[in-house]
């Protein structure tokens, strides 16, 4: 496919539109990862943040056909992103966070939205490989296209958990409930059940995802907060 191809650039646009309407997972993951940093560093994390998104992305459609057949994948890559959505709003247990640098602090959050990144882009990139049909250069496009697109989604969505912090167990909750959906989809576990159950229980997992999340979340809130002495 050449790139003066009308069937190009029709490609290239539909890679586009996936990604914005595929986005809005990694711009709550960037948004949540970032919140807490200086001012001055949030939009440095941003930027990094979406481009480690789109750079799993280019990464994952390489090897994506290996990925998807391996059983159990989805599975830990549930538990990891249950994981990291109840690290979001657990707060640092007190004496932790005065050791931390600025620098360790965009890093880490870099970090949580890689790992957040690798195990959420399975989808997405399968919808993106279908449309490309094997041409990188429509891939690679198409994805870095996508960055400020992120960037400003996750920079919208910050800018509300600012305003509003109880936004932030909605995220939390979001994560959840897309890591429910992720471990029913698993090769192993629709084997197991079969696929008409896997299709009718689908929003069943996906919101036990999302309460096991919250409930974790607050239950370690609740443990990690000083008990107030008595009077």
């Amino acid at each position: 496919m050449s790139y003066l191809e009308p069937l190009f650039w029709l490609a290239l646009l539909k890679i586009i539109w996936i990604n914005v309407l595929l986005s809005g997972d990694n711009a709550v993951v960037i948004a949540m990862a970032c919140r807490s940093l200086p001012d001055r560093m949030r939009r440095t994390g941003m930027v990094l943040g979406a481009a480690v998104a789109v750079g799993m992305r280019i990464v994952f459609t390489a090897i994506i056909a290996v990925l998807l057949g391996l059983p159990w994948l989805r599975v830990i890559g549930a538990l990891a992103l249950m994981y990291i959505a109840v690290d979001l709003v657990v707060p640092e247990a007190e004496g932790e966070e005065g050791g931390v640098t600025a620098h360790d602090s965009l890093w880490r959050a870099v970090g949580t939205i890689a790992v957040a990144d690798l195990v959420m882009s399975l989808d997405n990139v399968v919808a993106i490989a279908a449309v490309a049909d094997g041409n990188w250069v429509l891939i690679i496009i198409g994805l870095v296209i996508s960055i400020p697109m992120i960037i400003a989604g996750a920079a919208l969505i910050m800018n509300l958990l600012s305003r509003f912090p109880f936004l932030v167990w909605a995220g939390a909750g979001l994560l959840g409930w897309v890591a429910g959906e992720m471990f029913l989809s698993d090769i192993k576990v629709v084997e197991f059940l079969g696929e008409a159950s896997v299709h009718s229980l689908e929003y069943v997992a996906a919101a036990a995802g999302a309460a096991l999340v919250l409930l974790i979340g607050w239950t370690m809130t609740r443990l990690r907060r000083p008990s107030q002495p008595h009077a």
